[in-house]
């Protein structure tokens, strides 16, 4: 199975340690202790093995302390679905979020025209983040998102190309702290990768909350 590897950041980027300039370092070293163990969790989680996750740089300005992983659900050498989670810390506390901590994601993937056209989607696919964070037994609080469809239709020389749609998640929501005011990072991410893995219309890893509608498969496969 994959592993989940990172690196903890404040806010500026890199993707290895040997990326690391001596002030990162230094900032890493320094970060608030529940930061660094919600990242060390992030970091050492065990996902299902069609998912490709690394790190990425963080935002600088949405809180004090943030890290980054983005993450595709591949099929050979072509993606289904990708997205993006970021974790944000503020040791000061945020009126909206309500915590300390937050996580906030992006979530994309086409579907076929006709899905696209569902007057239910938006809902359904709200229901797969909820549905995911539920069938963990996660506690969050303060959620909030858009889900966004939108076609695309090709004319002159790129009017061979097929009608395209594609279904959009952004989403944020404030995990609840356990021990040492950490919450269970790990956990978070695999339910984040399980409504990755069913937006790409692959069959849930173990059983799931029955709430959760399952949509047809959709379009194929995209290139990398």
């Amino acid at each position: 199975m994959a592993a989940a590897q990172g690196r903890m950041s404040d806010g500026a980027g890199g993707m290895d340690e040997a990326k690391d300039t001596g002030k990162e370092r230094r900032e890493a070293d320094t970060a608030p202790l529940p930061f660094r163990a919600a990242v060390d969790a992030l970091r050492t989680a065990r996902l299902r093995p069609q998912i490709e996750i690394e790190p990425t740089p963080p935002p600088k300005r949405l809180a004090p302390y943030s890290y980054a992983l983005e993450a595709a659900v591949v099929d050979g050498d072509q993606d289904l679905a990708d997205g993006r989670l970021v974790l944000l810390h503020d040791p000061a506390g945020h009126d909206a979020w309500r915590g300390t901590f937050r996580l906030v994601t992006l979530v994309r993937a086409e579907l076929e025209p006709e899905m696209a056209a569902d007057p239910l989607l938006p809902e359904v696919c709200w229901s797969w983040l909820t549905g995911a964070l539920q069938a963990r037994g996660l506690t969050y609080g303060e959620p909030s998102g858009t889900v966004t469809r939108a076609s695309s239709h090709y004319f002159g020389g790129l009017s061979a190309r097929p009608a395209a749609s594609q279904i959009e998640i952004r989403a944020s929501w404030t995990p609840r702290e356990g021990l040492g005011a950490v919450p269970d990072t790990a956990a978070h991410l695999a339910s984040w990768c399980d409504l990755l893995a069913q937006v790409a219309g692959l069959p849930p890893a173990g059983p799931g909350d029955a709430s959760v509608v399952t949509l047809p498969q959709r379009r194929g496969p995209q290139s990398r």
